[in-house]
């Protein structure tokens, strides 16, 4: 697969921010793109190039359905793009079970059940494309839960990159940094604030500032490009500051197993 070939893409979350990116990105370049999304959103027509299914992916049965249908409208599928997600705002503390399984039915759940119905229509060369976090390694204050599904998701999908490998299926992990892609505002549950947590919240909105970050279009000419490596990597991170930190948490916690390395030999496991 070269990037001149025309390649037919399935995106799931495509009517907004990254997924909607991705999707015009890969209409641009001349691929075929069937869009999938609970809601249309506003895509340019490209006749006879984009399909939109509609689609929830906590419905395991609607999701094998889609597939079936994606994979139907243009011969198969080359690319998967596992984008669909949510965000769980708030402290471990604060959320409620309904709020916590809602979040990981979408981000750790709805991504499992594209990848086990994409993955036979991949066989044989197609690119399945996971969309995670560079905050995925570690857990951060207030944002947890949305570090934690996608860290279970980075792990689930190395494993499937081991399985599939074989069958000539590439599995990359898109560790995504932070884009404006409208995450913070239409995608968000937030808990009810304890007012124990008041000052560290401050903390975070100062450490944070109001800087929403680049466009999701400066993101998707990076994933066009993973989508036509002969031999892409398990993981990327995607974004040059991201990428910065992700070295720089790395360190610190290499740094933590060595200072702690002679009490962990103390067990023979």
């Amino acid at each position: 697969m070269t990037a001149t070939d025309s390649q037919v893409w399935f995106v799931t979350g495509a009517s907004r921010g990254l997924g909607r990116a991705i999707t015009v990105a890969a209409l641009n370049a001349g691929h075929r793109v069937v869009a999938a999304s609970r809601t249309p959103g506003e895509l340019d027509a490209h006749p006879g190039r984009l399909v939109h299914i509609p689609l929830d992916v906590t419905d395991r049965a609607a999701v094998f359905e889609a597939v079936e249908r994606a994979a139907g409208v243009f011969g198969g599928l080359d690319v998967v793009v596992n984008n669909a997600g949510v965000m769980l705002y708030g402290m471990v503390e604060e959320a409620t079970e309904e709020q916590v399984r809602a979040h990981f039915d979408v981000n750790f759940f709805g991504a499992l059940w594209v990848a086990q119905a994409v993955v036979p229509h991949l066989k044989g060369g197609g690119r399945l494309l996971q969309v995670t976090s560079m905050g995925s390694g570690g857990g951060m204050a207030s944002v947890g839960f949305y570090g934690a599904g996608k860290a279970a998701l980075d792990a689930l999908s190395d494993a499937l990159a081991m399985e599939v490998e074989r069958f000539g299926v590439h599995v990359t992990n898109l560790q995504m940094g932070g884009y404006a892609t409208g995450l913070f505002t239409s995608g968000t549950t937030t808990t009810t604030p304890d007012p124990a947590y008041r000052e560290l919240r401050k903390e975070l909105e100062e450490m944070w500032g109001d800087d929403a970050g680049p466009a999701p279009e400066t993101a998707a000419p990076v994933v066009l490009r993973v989508a036509a490596l002969d031999d892409p990597p398990r993981r990327l991170v995607v974004g040059s500051a991201s990428f910065d930190m992700v070295q720089e948490l790395a360190r610190m916690r290499a740094e933590q197993y060595v200072r702690w390395e002679g009490l962990s030999r103390q067990a023979p496991g």
